[in-house]
């Protein structure tokens, strides 16, 4: 981590209280600068940080959120600038930009192509639109969609076309699906909870051929700072979210230049990162999804690797110098612990090299930030009583 630094007085706001908002407030703050962490759960790992200031809130979207963020801001000063890490929230603050207090800063694009790029569809028509490489995608609104799913080549992946925290109650983040018939059991079963699915053709490939380009486009396009990165395990495996993952310099270039077009292309600016896979076969990189307007899961692995893209923010948006990138080698991980070990449980896949050579850092546990792993292993200590 950098040393703290004087020149960051500025306020930074952050919005969710996961892992993903614990990483951004640990790059804000073990720099210096005064961060504020607003969530419901008083106990969430980012509320938890000796780096920021609690403020528990009763929502973070709609007009009650709207209502509660100028509430904190009002005494902060003239400026503020503003990080979210949730997808509720990003549709909230967007939708109601207008009202936003004009001490706010925050670098959005405009708003249908924001929910646009955050619809699987959507993204999927951009992406066309502009012949990104991305593989071939089926929407289904509803049963009669089905047979749209036949003309596709199985295996295939079954995923929502948006964030749905009431699917994820009860549904996997995505299936795969070995054949049409599959896809018909599984969205009969889904398709009350949740009518609008994507079925997408599956890029041949482990979880180490998942890989991730983070990044920070400024007002005009340009590329404010990126950073590029592989998965080494998904939970569940194959087709989860991130367990475990690192850097990939000897991809940063082609990456970053992939990811900088296409948001360049379709208007995106702010905060934003691009998943890919990494053909089996050919070795070509597939695009796979964005995240637009918010930070990603991992985000702290790139200031963990020498470049802190939430610092890179706060200061472009400030018209601070950019901070020095460091790039470490060997990389270091970043890893979840827990989801890890079952990760690699399930697949049996053997230990990573990255994770034997490589120094790993877990995403709960810091020396210098206790609390968060505190309560992350005391809760895992009662639920394992309570069983």
């Amino acid at each position: 981590m950098p040393s703290p630094d004087t020149r960051y007085k500025t306020p930074a706001i952050v919005v969710g209280g996961g892992l993903n908002a614990l990483g951004v407030v640990r790059s804000l703050g073990a720099a210096g600068v005064p961060v504020w962490v607003l969530d419901t759960d008083p106990r969430s790992p980012a509320m938890r940080s000796r780096w920021g200031r609690a403020q528990v809130v009763p929502t973070v979207e709609g007009a009650a959120f709207m209502a509660e963020l100028e509430r904190t801001v009002a005494p902060l000063g003239p400026r503020v600038v503003l990080f979210l890490t949730e997808e509720k929230a990003v549709n909230t603050v967007s939708a109601l930009r207008a009202s936003l207090p004009a001490s706010v800063l925050i670098r959005l694009p405009e708003h249908q192509r924001l929910m646009q790029l955050m619809h699987k569809q959507g993204f999927q028509e951009l992406a066309e639109a502009v012949a990104a490489p991305v593989p071939r995608t089926v929407r289904l609104q509803s049963s009669r969609d089905l047979p749209l799913v036949r003309a596709l080549n199985f295996p295939c992946v079954l995923k929502p076309s948006e964030k749905s925290y009431v699917y994820g109650a009860r549904f996997k983040k995505a299936y795969k699906v070995a054949s049409a018939d599959e896809v018909d059991a599984l969205y009969y079963e889904i398709e009350p909870v949740l009518a609008d699915m994507v079925v997408q053709e599956w890029i041949e490939g482990g979880d180490g051929d998942i890989y991730f380009c983070l990044q920070y486009i400024g007002g005009q396009g340009e590329v404010v700072s990126s950073f590029a990165g592989r998965k080494i395990r998904s939970w569940p495996p194959r087709i989860g979210g991130t367990a475990s993952c690192t850097a990939a310099w000897e991809h940063a270039q082609e990456l970053t230049d992939t990811t900088a077009v296409f948001f360049r292309q379709v208007g995106f600016t702010g905060i934003g990162s691009m998943e890919y896979k990494r053909d089996a076969r050919d070795g070509r990189f597939c695009m796979v999804e964005p995240t637009v307007a918010r930070t990603d899961f991992q985000e702290e692995v790139a200031t963990l690797n020498g470049c802190n893209l939430p610092l890179a923010a706060y200061c472009h948006e400030l018209g601070l110098a950019a901070p020095a990138v460091s790039p470490v080698n060997p990389p270091r991980v970043w890893r979840e612990s827990q989801i890890d070990r079952w990760s690699q449980q399930e697949s049996g896949d053997p230990p990573d090299a990255a994770s034997r050579s490589h120094h790993v850092v877990d995403a709960y546990r810091r020396w210098d930030d206790p609390m968060p792993w505190i309560d992350h292993v005391s809760f895992r200590l009662a639920e394992r009583l309570r069983r």
